[in-house]
């Protein structure tokens, strides 16, 4: 035999990783544990067993939280909090930074315990998971040193309620507590069912630390110990898990005043170009899908070829799968691990068994007799509307189709209700950077995949939630105003005679696609001045009027392509032209309103037109300082369409505050007038149409908010909502929202003065954006 034959004719042999020292950890904490809470465990109670998924063997009982365990987490939580708050930024960072430390000490044994728990290969847990824990614990320790002076004007939020999954136990630990932690909240954290572990040996290192006690809390437990934390009174929410929860979750704590941030499922496209590296781009796709056996939200799951190379690459991709090693993942030689739980495994099962269309390759291997295993899979040639194509699997199975032109294949990437992930395989940059942006996705990596730190955020759009876990946006989900917000008051409409104060008739329509529109339901109602007098009638929308302004913003896409410059020139304009009228609409509202401010509140308005021209071309992305030979670029892209109750105080100034941030950041508006003043935004139409607003961008409904919040927030194609009506319908539009799970702002019945700082500035322009991270590596 020659060198090259012995090469070829080689095995793997097995690379085991001891389990000694992990397994040596359960037995002295007795193989039973309790729950994590005011700084000590409790005594171990009735639950459940974990089991270690390739094997089936148990590896220790876990107790089942009762509402007592739970509501005695958040108390001591809530008592912990001012203290932890008041210790300062250079006081939590020097904590942060000491768990950060504990967990490299410990490194080998939380790698093998996850392994143990989870099922995913000892390579993936030593090499990734633990080492980014590690990142977040000191990129965060940085973030609270700087928080006094970066964030001045910050405060923390409370109690953060968080629930994590299985996938990735330690990691998303991580991602939850380290920002928490470091603006000054405190945490209950619920870790998955399956795999508790890890979760609560932190809690061990975090009595290693000296961390105060009642800052972090650990509760164990099924689902209901999770709707336990949802419903506990909690400040925040942090979810990371199946969509269909989160749904429930937004659900559930609408109108509750909890802030709430959901990271869901995904089914990420991966794409790839006939010009791409083809070698490279079959080895990125095994860790885009078969990385943690599948089992990760944002996985490469639905491929997209280009046809003059799918034969090509399909084939050396079943010759790559069919090379792949399944089996113990304590092997450091294993590809692929086991599948969580054997609920999962005949989940996986049960949909690739009712498809009936495309080819299916499995992968040529051995799967071990015991334990929770799934074979890799492909299935190409299957269509876009098939259920394989559309729903999260969850498991190390790859679906697959091809396109024929970029346009194509960007329709196809985004024909999915979910928005979290997305690769694109290019050795054209032009190309890769004109697609990036199209992509309706949290987080775009060229040429490359699965790539994450903690200084560039993670998360998704649609049906995949909102929020961002990493980076400075990410802090936000865990900030609030350190301003001390008072409860709204509320503002009857003005009752008065008949008797008009024109001599002719005024009649205000809606404003729907650049003109003027009857009311769908052929209703108005009378508006009169504060003195009685009537001022006119303005029309009452109804859930059809909503949807023709859908259609209408939808209509004008092209705005979000246009330069910030451009943009800005027309914010100019309107102020240009509202300033020519001052007089006029200072006299409006003083009728309306009474007293003398109309010409203080047309002033304001004018200015804040201002305020937005200038950011129109200035609120800039960023370039993340990750760990890449390459850039993370932070693009600040507009939401799309934003539906918005303007405020019922400050008429004109509160409808131009929701308007200008959102068509400045290139949106386009669907915005519900004041209700007991609503002739000040039609007259506001007027300048509208002789500013060269395209039809579309602005649209503007009038009558009862209670008539259009819930189908303005509930409608599909309407991205975000926002509410600063009366108290109460912040619950409606955060119930109507939960449909397909998109952004809302809400005032929860509190004031805001939109005369001062609070009613203008960035908190407006993150709102009005979503963050992109588009991943670029370079080099030969």
């Amino acid at each position: 035999m020659t060198v090259s034959d012995i090469f070829a004719s080689m095995e793997y042999g097995v690379a085991p990783e001891s389990a000694a020292d992990a397994l040596a950890w359960i037995a002295e904490q007795g193989g039973h544990f309790g729950h994590f809470i005011d700084g000590a465990f409790t005594p171990p109670s009735d639950g459940f067993e974990t089991r270690n998924p390739a094997t089936g063997e148990t590896l220790a009982r876990l107790s089942q939280a009762t509402q007592d365990d739970v509501d005695r987490a958040v108390s001591v939580a809530r008592r912990a909090q001012p203290r932890w708050e008041k210790l300062g930024g250079h006081g939590r960072a020097r904590f942060l930074y000491a768990l950060a430390r504990l967990l490299q000490k410990h490194s080998r044994l939380f790698a093998v315990l996850e392994t143990l728990d989870n099922g995913k290969p000892i390579r993936e847990a030593r090499d990734i998971d633990i080492p980014l824990a590690q990142r977040h614990f000191y990129f965060h320790a940085g973030m609270a040193q700087l928080m006094p002076t970066e964030l001045a004007d910050r405060a923390p939020i409370g109690v953060c309620g968080q629930i994590i999954p299985w996938n990735f136990p330690l990691l998303m630990l991580a991602w939850k507590i380290a920002p928490a932690l470091a603006m000054g909240n405190t945490v209950v954290l619920k870790p998955a069912e399956y795999t508790s572990l890890t979760a609560l040996l932190f809690a061990e290192i975090c009595t290693q630390a000296g961390l105060p006690k009642g800052v972090v809390n650990i509760v164990t437990g099924d689902g209901a110990v999770g709707e336990r934390v949802v419903a506990a009174p909690v400040d925040k929410i942090a979810f990371t898990g199946s969509t269909e929860v989160g749904r429930r979750i937004r659900e559930q704590t609408a109108g509750s005043g909890k802030a709430l941030t959901l990271e869901l499922g995904g089914k990420s496209p991966y794409i790839v170009f006939d010009d791409a590296d083809i070698d490279s781009a079959v080895e990125g796709l095994v860790d885009a899908i078969w990385f943690n056996q599948g089992q990760v939200c944002c996985a490469g799951s639905r491929l997209l070829v280009h046809e003059p190379v799918a034969d090509v690459f399909y084939r050396k991709l079943r010759a790559r799968m069919d090379k792949l090693r399944v089996g113990d993942p304590m092997d450091k030689n294993i590809d692929v691990g086991a599948i969580v739980d054997p609920v999962q495994v005949s989940r996986i099962s049960g949909l690739v068994s009712a498809n009936r269309s495309g080819d299916t390759h499995v992968a040529a291997v051995t799967i071990p007799e015991t334990g929770s295993f799934y074979p890799p899979t492909l299935i190409t040639g299957l269509n876009p509307a098939d259920t394989l194509m559309q729903e999260e699997i969850f498991g190390p199975v790859l679906v697959s189709t091809t396109f024929r032109t970029p346009a194509e294949a960007v329709q196809l990437a985004n024909n999915t209700r979910y928005g979290l992930a997305a690769t694109v395989w290019s050795e054209n940059i032009n190309l890769a950077l004109d697609f990036a942006p199209k992509l309706a996705a949290g987080i775009v990596w060229i040429n490359g995949t699965n790539m994450m730190d903690a200084a560039a955020g993670f998360g998704g759009v649609r049906e995949s939630g909102f929020g961002r876990e990493g980076g400075w946006e990410g802090l936000a989900a865990y900030t609030k105003p350190k301003s001390k917000p008072k409860p709204l008051r509320k503002i009857a409409r003005v009752a008065g005679k008949a008797s008009p104060t024109d001599a002719i008739d005024r009649t205000a329509k809606l404003y729907i696609g650049g003109k003027q529109a009857r009311p769908d339901g052929g209703y108005s109602t009378p508006v009169f001045n504060k003195s009685g007098g009537l001022a006119g009638h303005v029309s009452l929308a109804n859930r059809k009027d909503v949807r023709n302004a859908v259609e209408a913003a939808h209509g004008a896409v092209a705005w979000s392509k246009t330069t910030g410059h451009l943009r800005a020139q027309i914010l100019y304009y309107i102020a240009e032209n509202l300033s020519a009228r001052a007089g006029e609409f200072a006299a409006r509202l003083n009728a309306l309103q009474g007293g003398t401010n109309g010409a203080a509140e047309v002033e304001a308005t004018v200015q804040r037109l201002f305020t937005y021209a200038a950011w129109a071309d200035k609120f800039d992305g960023q370039i993340h300082g990750v760990p890449l030979r390459g850039v993370a670029l932070g693009m600040k892209e507009p939401v799309g369409i934003i539906g918005a109750i303007c405020p019922d105080e400050a008429p004109l100034l509160g409808l131009v505050s929701c308007m200008a941030p959102a068509i400045a950041m290139g949106n386009r508006v669907i915005l519900a007038a004041s209700e007991p003043f609503p002739l000040a935004a039609m007259d506001f139409v007027q300048v509208l149409e002789t500013s060269d607003v395209p039809a579309g961008v602005v649209n503007i409904l009038t009558g009862d908010h209670a008539d259009i919040a819930a189908p303005l927030a509930g409608h599909m194609d309407v991205d975000t909502a926002w509410c600063f009506g009366a108290a109460g319908l912040s619950e409606t539009v955060e119930k109507a929202a939960a449909s397909n799970l998109k952004r809302t702002w809400v005032n929860n019945g509190q004031a805001r003065d939109w005369y001062g700082p609070d009613g203008e500035g960035r908190a407006f322009l993150e709102a009005a954006t979503e963050v992109k991270n588009v991943w670029i590596p370079y080099g030969e």
